[in-house]
């Protein structure tokens, strides 16, 4: 379709305002003009027709884990994962301790041959050099968003290869990140001095279950976590976001912040808002932070009614259900999320009256380019923006079955759930990439993300 088409019948969703019957002119891999239903075009130019669909802007998922799968055709299969849940752009994490300059070349070898939608990186720092460099990450790469794990104290993080941490360091961080205007650093906010304590005593339960693992990290060990990095960040102006926000004293702790400090983004997951710790999933459902009490997920559901959780994102880790049937303190951490996001959001929240469909594009398109950096370009369907589109069908009901999906990872957490609603389409700046469950693009379609080139904060 690349000289153009125009979309008729859909309805079109969008944050802020109610769906609305739009036809949309694409020209050029982006959006031309949003017109009144039925307006005449050039009789040359194709229609696609969206009869009974809603089009969202192209979903954003925000918090992917590359280097947990295969290390080169991950970008393949992941990208093809994410067009498959209707998500036209990605922001992955790398977890290095060597020079991103080096991890950013090698990285960008794989994926331009590769990537079937758009994407971007974030960095985590793990070292006083790429505190140093952050400047440099900037201008040259364009990633404006720096991941930090407050639990990476002593050797914890040293399964990835980081150094230990300490607050002297996160002072540091905060402080660089403070004058440089845009970035965001991203806060894995766990009191890991707590976990090992409990942790300690925990392993000797003859037969662990999650709920066993959710009491080796209770909700303080988030909650004071976020206030200390919260007040760090007040202290040098740095703009702060939380990933994978879990429980009700975390939230309530950042609303009572942002009265006086508003830089502070929150994102929770789509796990936290379908599991609790009662779930008899064992070893498979091991992530960090664990599946919380039932009370916590309903606090996670009015926190996306409220406005006080800004996104929803899956911390997608495409690893082998093998890494997981495993004895239950040595099984991996994480799982695949990015393709079920959209349904999960629509079937239990928009069909069961918790979540409007502009809430839905708000958290999920608007809000992520808005925080990251990459909008007007993304996440809008204004006149100019790139052509993304996620047509959807509300009413379509399809049991979760991860071999459909096309991860590198064999397992869902939604194995055998019937979710109702579901993308059919996937358009990435006027490709269609995935339509009606098959991927149809072409590996290397997708873009590098170079964010400052259009950010808007």
């Amino acid at each position: 379709m690349n000289q153009g088409f125009v979309l008729r019948g859909a309805r079109v969703v969008e944050a802020g305002r109610e769906p609305e019957w739009l036809d949309l002119l694409v020209k050029s891999g982006k959006i031309a003009a949003r017109l009144a239903p039925g307006t005449e075009v050039d009789a040359s130019v194709p229609v696609v027709d969206a009869a009974g669909l809603h089009a969202f802007p192209g979903l954003i998922d925000t918090h992917v884990h590359f280097g947990f799968g295969e290390k080169i055709t991950e970008y393949a299969t992941e990208t093809a994962y994410a067009a498959q849940g209707g998500f036209t752009s990605i922001l992955g994490y790398f977890l290095n301790n060597e020079d991103y300059a080096d991890v950013f070349e090698r990285e960008q070898g794989y994926a331009r041959e590769r990537a079937l939608v758009d994407y971007g990186f974030h960095f985590s720092v793990a070292n006083e050099a790429h505190v140093r460099d952050m400047a440099a990450y900037v201008s040259q790469y364009g990633v404006t968003s720096f991941k930090y794990f407050m639990n990476f104290k002593g050797e914890e993080g040293r399964y990835l290869g980081l150094d230990g941490t300490d607050d002297g360091y996160l002072y540091n961080l905060l402080a660089t990140a403070g004058k440089l205007d845009g970035v965001k650093v991203v806060c894995h906010t766990e009191n890991i001095e707590i976990v090992n304590r409990l942790r300690g005593a925990a392993l000797d339960i003859e037969i662990p279950t999650l709920k066993d693992w959710a009491n080796v990290k209770p909700p303080f060990t988030e909650a004071e976590s976020c206030i200390r990095a919260m007040y760090f960040a007040e202290h040098f102006g740095a703009h702060l976001y939380i990933p994978h926000l879990s429980t009700r004293m975390a939230l309530d702790e950042v609303r009572r912040w942002r009265e006086r400090y508003p830089h502070v983004y929150v994102e929770t997951c789509p796990h936290y808002l379908t599991h609790d710790e009662d779930s008899t999933l064992g070893s498979l459902g091991r992530a960090n932070p664990p599946f919380r009490s039932k009370d916590d997920v309903d606090a996670m559901w009015e926190g996306l009614q409220d406005g006080s959780i800004d996104i929803v994102a899956s911390d997608h880790v495409p690893r082998k259900r093998a890494t997981k049937e495993r004895p239950f303190w040595l099984a991996s951490q994480g799982f695949p999320g990015t393709a079920t996001i959209l349904p999960v959001l629509l079937s239990e929240g928009y069909h069961k009256g918790r979540l409007s469909l502009s809430r839905i594009a708000e958290v999920l398109t608007d809000a992520p380019a808005r925080v990251f950096g990459m909008g007007p370009r993304k996440g809008s369907l204004a006149v100019g923006a790139d052509a993304d589109l996620t047509l959807v069908d509300l009413e379509r009901s399809r049991v979760v079955n991860a071999a459909e999906l096309g991860s590198y990872s064999d397992y869902s957490l939604y194995d055998g759930w019937t979710l109702k609603g579901w993308p059919v389409r996937t358009i990435v700046r006027g490709e269609t990439v995935m339509l009606d469950g098959k991927i149809v693009g072409k590996a290397g379609h997708g873009h590098y993300l170079s964010r400052p080139l259009y950010a808007t904060e």
